[in-house]
């Protein structure tokens, strides 16, 4: 089977509820990698 890559952009989400969405649709994910973050300091009220 073939693997391939797909770049996904969220707002508010976390990475383990990316990964649960996608396996939840019946989606392997091998692996999330975060490669760019915007307008640190807003969005997310989680964090704080």
């Amino acid at each position: 089977m073939a693997t391939i890559n797909y770049m996904v952009k969220v707002e508010d989400a976390k990475v383990s509820q990316i990964k649960k969405a996608l396996e939840t649709a019946n989606i392997k994910v091998i692996s999330i990698i975060d490669v760019y973050k915007s307008g640190e300091g807003q969005g997310r009220k989680d964090e704080e």
